[in-house]
């Protein structure tokens, strides 16, 4: 489904719902400072635990090497910072940015249980407006966050703006199934089963059902690709996976 623009009236999308645009940010804050401690269980829940696989596959294609400097936004609970660690090694860095502190705590939590402590700084901050100088770094990151950002043409533009030329933005989000059939199957869990799951494991069934209405009112794979080019970036790539309920969008600061 194509994003829906915002309208006169000064509304945005909050899941199926209209609200202010000034009042999504809090909303949005609320449904993921509720699942922070069980985000691992929603993902499992939401994606029958592949979201693993394609976090890897993911961090895999990204082009980041040793000695980069990444900012992983939308970091929420570290997963991606954990497998990118790695792969920047001593001479890198990845700054983790989430907007929710609830989210950041325990990634810090959990990454420094791991003992992956060094080469990691985490910030809390809004992708709309990043609290850094242009040119700042090699890679940026996002996986399943864009879907929440208010203003998805700002944080993209941002986004460019904190990149170094030639740098590559990478963003990991639920997207348009390819197969009717199969996007059959996937509403009836989306809408039937994980609300009920949700309740059941997490005590929060309304959390879970504005997480897959979010996911339908994301921008498809061509409306995501075009809002990037839009942003400034070019050579922009779509790769899709699982039959198109995720994709992997990368694209090049001109």
């Amino acid at each position: 489904m194509n994003e829906q623009p915002q309208s006169d009236a000064g509304t945005t999308h909050f899941g199926f719902r209209d609200v202010p645009v000034a009042e999504k940010q809090r909303l949005v804050g609320q449904v993921f400072t509720s699942v922070a401690r069980s985000y691992d269980l929603m993902n499992d829940l939401m994606s029958f635990g592949i979201h693993r696989l394609w976090k890897r596959h993911f961090v895999a294609v990204s082009g980041v090497r040793p000695g980069d400097r990444v900012l992983d936004l939308a970091g929420g609970t570290g997963d991606i910072a954990a497998l990118l660690k790695p792969v920047v090694g001593a001479a890198g860095e990845v700054v983790v940015g989430d907007i929710n502190a609830a989210m950041l705590q325990v990634g810090r939590d959990r990454l420094t249980d791991r003992g992956l402590v060094g080469g990691l700084r985490w910030a809390q901050l809004n992708a709309e407006c990043l609290p850094f100088p242009d040119a700042s770094f090699d890679a940026v990151t996002m996986a399943f966050g864009l879907r929440n950002v208010t203003d998805k043409d700002k944080a993209l533009a941002d986004i460019c703006r904190v990149l170094k030329p030639g740098g590559r933005a990478l963003v990991l989000e639920f997207s348009r199934v390819r197969s009717e059939l199969f996007g059959k199957l996937y509403d009836f869990h989306s809408f039937q089963v994980l609300p009920r799951l949700g309740r059941l494991f997490a005590g929060d069934a309304d959390s879970y059902r504005y997480l897959a209405e979010s996911i339908r009112k994301h921008p498809d794979q061509a409306t995501l690709k075009g809002m990037m080019e839009r942003a400034g970036f070019g050579r922009v790539e779509v790769r899709n996976l699982t039959n198109g309920i995720v994709a992997i969008h990368r694209g090049y600061k001109l």
